[in-house]
């Protein structure tokens, strides 16, 4: 402890400031849009309009001392620790399936209990298994075109943790984990061939998922055509539309949303942006997207500019991470693709995941202050 402190000390380098000042522009914003989003559901079920905020600062500032606190830790600390890091993931994981430990909320037996408040060990999972492949892949990037001996193992591991969760079953957040290890495997030099070959087992794999259960059936039917029930699986989308439309070019004001009145369910959370757009329009939404574009480019340079393997794949499979689930997030809101339950970074209300995402941004940060940035 007392070296790892000395080696804390002895890094004077400075981070990518134009990726923090980045990061806590959208915390901020996230905070405004939570109170905005979330005040009358607050009230009428906590008579407090504070609730959903109190709770949002109080998770960004134990966010915030996390980022800051694990943006002085050399990066190459997680390395050593990979592994102990994804086997406690791999606990977390077993234990969420057990009966009376496990919380259920919309279907998912995803949570956790811990007094007040609660956590999402896929979460955890999401960053352990990225800081365990970055190792992985740094140590064994020769071996990477050698099906048997490289591109297997990685495969094995990938899909052994999407299949825990997707026992929970929590099929958004297994998206983002598997596209973004994929994406962390291509770069370290994986051959096309073998993806190629994993493509057609994947696809066969997904439509098996989504004919297992009804309700992810009847989601691609609500996203293919949601006035064909417009009370029941195609509710939210035409809901989320009816509120980006009426935005228009400068919205209605922060404040004046509509949709919030009980039409669009929990607005705080997955569908913050269509009440973003709403309130604040076509320029706010693009505010926010051109913020999420600044954090790509500033996380692929730090990820170039590294000055080891380990650096590189950690960067790369953390800024795909968060630009993997602001994709999939916005697109839903704007009825590109089915409901998939997946939260927008930094604007969400949240509390392991706002944490574990700022976590994440202080490891790169911590990254960017070694390289050429």
């Amino acid at each position: 402890m007392f070296s790892l402190f000395q080696q804390i000390k002895k890094s004077e380098n400075k981070p990518d400031y134009i990726l923090l000042v980045t990061v806590l522009g959208l915390l901020l914003v996230g905070v405004i849009m939570v109170y905005s989003s979330s005040r009358v559901w607050a009230d009428y079920k906590f008579s407090d309009v504070f609730y959903y905020v109190k709770r949002q600062v109080l998770f960004a500032g134990v966010g915030v001392i996390a980022m800051f606190f694990t943006m002085y830790i050399p990066y190459g600390t997680w390395k050593k620790y990979a592994k102990l890091i994804l086997f406690s993931c791999f606990v977390l994981l077993f234990l969420v399936l057990i009966p009376g430990i496990g919380m259920v909320r919309g279907g998912a037996q995803s949570w956790i209990g811990v007094g007040a408040f609660s956590i999402q060990p896929s979460e955890f999972m999401k960053l352990g298994i990225i800081i365990f492949l970055a190792a992985h892949l740094a140590m064994n990037q020769k071996f990477i075109t050698s099906f048997k001996k490289g591109f297997f193992p990685s495969i094995i591991l990938i899909f052994t943790v999407f299949g825990l969760i997707m026992l929970q079953p929590d099929l958004g957040t297994g998206v983002v984990l598997v596209l973004t290890c994929m994406i962390m495997v291509f770069a370290a030099g994986a051959r096309l061939l073998h993806f190629f070959g994993l493509a057609g087992i994947g696809v066969a794999g997904f439509v098996f998922l989504i004919l297992s259960a009804p309700y992810r059936i009847s989601r691609i039917t609500a996203f293919l055509n949601p006035w064909e029930d417009p009370l029941g699986d195609g509710f939210q989308i035409i809901q989320s539309l009816y509120a980006i439309g009426p935005g228009g070019l400068m919205g209605l004001g922060l404040g004046n949303s509509l949709q919030k009145y009980f039409y669009l369910p929990e607005p705080q959370t997955d569908f913050i942006f269509a009440i973003l757009g709403e309130e604040l329009g076509f320029i706010g939404g693009t505010v926010v997207i051109g913020l999420f574009f600044v954090l790509l480019w500033r996380g692929i340079k730090i990820s170039l500019e590294s000055p080891d393997p380990f650096g590189r794949f950690l960067a790369l499979g953390i800024v795909m991470m968060l630009t993997i689930q602001v994709m999939i997030n916005i697109s839903v809101v704007i009825g590109l693709i089915p409901v998939t339950g997946i939260t927008l970074p930094f604007l969400s209300y949240g509390g392991s995941s706002l944490t574990l995402t700022l976590c994440s941004v202080g490891i790169l940060l911590n990254i960017s202050k070694h390289g050429k940035i």
